[in-house]
């Protein structure tokens, strides 16, 4: 028999991991002696220990490799295992490839204009949301203050508004007839009443960005989600969403804090 120290250094696995696989039940020593504690392993346990490792650089859990070991799982189900496992690095390789891309970008960026970006893009999932709308057509996006004025007109006696937004609907920048959308998060249902529709703003996910300054400004911050969304392999899949996050009722506001939310799918 062997002290833990000497199959160590036998096996090329660290103490601290046979000294683990033994506490979960993975691999267990042939011998603890009593009085001292100290573990002995056989030359015969470096087939199962060497199975173990060659399942751990598969990518399969301590959890799962026990149940592969013990559990005498047929041909079958360790080829369905392994094809799992394939498809799991598939989509890290996948992500992988995307943070790269845009890393990329980033460093392109930097080299092009010497500083840091002024925007930070981040891609992530938004679940339903339960909002209050009133929708037009406007002259400019300007305009959009007078569907405001009517939905919290009808919402502030409520006490049911949260944070607003906006809805720019058009696939396209217009001049003029613009298709927007005033909209308020809300705390708690209520009813509709004329122009004003309760619906579930659905579930999308989003390259967002923060834009801070006031909202006469806010096209830097749309050309560079745009630039970011093309350079890295996104198209655009729903109509534009601004929030308010912090700002009055003059836009022109240099405190104002407004988040871009562009629903995206991959290209």
């Amino acid at each position: 028999m062997l002290k833990i120290g000497e199959f160590s250094k036998l096996s090329r696995v660290s103490v601290k991991a046979l000294r683990h696989y033994d506490e979960i039940d993975l691999l267990r020593p042939v011998q603890v002696d009593s009085s001292t504690g100290y573990r002995f392993y056989g030359h015969e346990q470096l087939p199962r220990l060497n199975r173990i490792l060659a399942l751990r650089d598969l990518g399969f859990s301590l959890e799962q490799i026990g149940q592969l070991l013990d559990e005498g799982i047929s041909a079958d189900q360790l080829h369905g295992m392994l094809r799992l496992r394939r498809a799991d690095l598939v989509q890290e390789l996948d992500a992988g490839r995307v943070r790269l891309a845009r890393v990329e970008t980033r460093l392109r960026q930097i080299e092009q204009e010497g500083k840091m970006p002024e925007y930070e893009v981040v891609i992530k999932k938004v679940e339903p949301q339960l909002v209050a709308g009133v929708r037009d057509r406007l002259g400019s996006y300007v305009e959009i203050g007078r569907l405001f004025g009517e939905l919290y007109g009808y919402l502030g006696p409520l006490g049911a508004a949260g944070l607003g937004g906006s809805l720019w609907h058009d696939g396209e920048f217009k001049e003029s007839d613009v298709d927007g959308e005033a909209i308020a998060f809300l705390v708690r249902p209520v009813s509709e009443s004329g122009r004003v529709r309760v619906y579930e703003l659905p579930a999308a996910t989003v390259a967002s960005l923060i834009h801070r300054g006031a909202y006469s400004s806010i096209d830097q911050a749309y050309a560079a989600l745009m630039g970011w969304v093309e350079a890295n392999g996104y198209r655009l899949a729903g109509p534009d969403r601004e929030i308010y996050l912090q700002g009055g009722q003059n836009p022109e506001d240099a405190s104002y804090v407004t988040e871009i939310q562009q629903p995206v799918e991959k290209a």
